[in-house]
């Protein structure tokens, strides 16, 4: 045997419990500390994958009667995935594999290897953990899926308080295929505080004529009414709270009659009477809508999970 390599064997003699304790830490990094590069990288990328986009999978492309089963699958897969990860780490250590894999080349002070120097592993959790899972998160989040959870009634009956949301980040922007419509339940801006997020239909788009009066509202002349949908129970609507900035009625003027701003559209909340809207903020401005309300992916109230609202899609 090659003297080099007989070194390179007792430097890398297996470490089960500390590779098995790194994999619990970024699952793949044990692998990694074994000296099974591409094992380590292939066990990340499983574990990021099954833990982000596979979100999105089901929020836009699973049909509505799937959601529930198949994001507790996704759980248990990426769980599964984690541990694993851990598993593996600890019996390729105790079976010797890392003294025999490639090492990367260099050795530091002492003859230890590069790959398990302290310093490189605390590079690859920041790497990891720090960036790319957030990176990631991020551009999916931003593009494409987000979960949002509704506080308020003032989407009662569409949403009601305490319901968890996926919504299409597909939408209203350059490029996109799904346009903002009328009837669309969308989520924006809110103008008077940017860093809140509103969801309310939209009623009229740019151009449009709007008439509201009472209950009442008119679009080009038209009645709007929105889909029928079943209320939530009367005692969660009363202890729903109002969403901030919501004028009184009888501060509001008895009737509105406007034409839709160029590049805005005319938003209303389902449950007019403890709704922040158009009313009291004006038109939003398109640029401001960031995405459509697709469906409950879970649901909590006063007594506990509402199970039936999983998987209901907004309309």
């Amino acid at each position: 045997m090659n003297p080099l390599d007989l070194n390179l064997r007792i430097a890398v003699r297996p470490q089960p419990v500390l590779a098995a304790l790194k994999s619990l830490v970024l699952p793949g990094l044990g692998q990694w500390h074994n000296g099974q590069i591409d094992r380590a990288v292939w066990w990340f990328l499983a574990f990021a994958l099954l833990s982000v986009p596979s979100v999105a999978v089901v929020a836009l492309w699973l049909p509505p009667a799937w959601t529930a089963p198949a994001l507790a699958a996704g759980l248990l897969l990426t769980l599964g995935v984690w541990v694993g990860s851990i598993v593996d780490a600890w019996r390729m250590a105790r079976r010797g594999v890392a003294a025999g894999m490639e090492p990367l080349p260099g050795l530091a002070a002492g003859g230890t290897p590069v790959w398990r120097m302290a310093g490189v592993t605390l590079l690859l959790i920041v790497l990891c953990d720090l960036v790319a899972l957030p990176l990631l998160i991020m551009a999916v989040r931003a593009h494409v899926v987000a979960p949002y959870r509704i506080p308020s009634a003032s989407m009662a009956p569409a949403l009601w308080p305490g319901d968890f949301i996926f919504a299409d980040k597909r939408y209203a922007c350059v490029g996109c295929s799904a346009p903002v419509q009328r009837g669309d339940v969308a989520l924006f801006a809110y103008p008077n505080d940017r860093t809140m997020i509103y969801v309310k239909r939209v009623v009229a788009l740019p151009g449009d004529r709007v008439l509201v009066r009472g209950a009442e509202v008119r679009v080009n002349g038209e009645p709007f009414s929105v889909p029928p949908a079943a209320d939530p129970p009367a005692a969660e609507l009363a202890a729903a709270r109002v969403p901030p900035g919501s004028l009184p009625a009888a501060q509001r003027p008895a009737e509105l009659d406007l034409s839709v701003p160029p590049g805005h559209v005319f938003v209303l909340g389902d449950r007019r009477e403890a709704s922040t809207d158009s009313r009291d903020f004006g038109a939003v401005p398109l640029q401001d809508v960031v995405g459509r309300a697709r469906q409950v992916w879970f649901s909590w109230g006063a007594d506990g999970v509402r199970w039936e609202r999983l998987g209901h899609v907004v309309r």
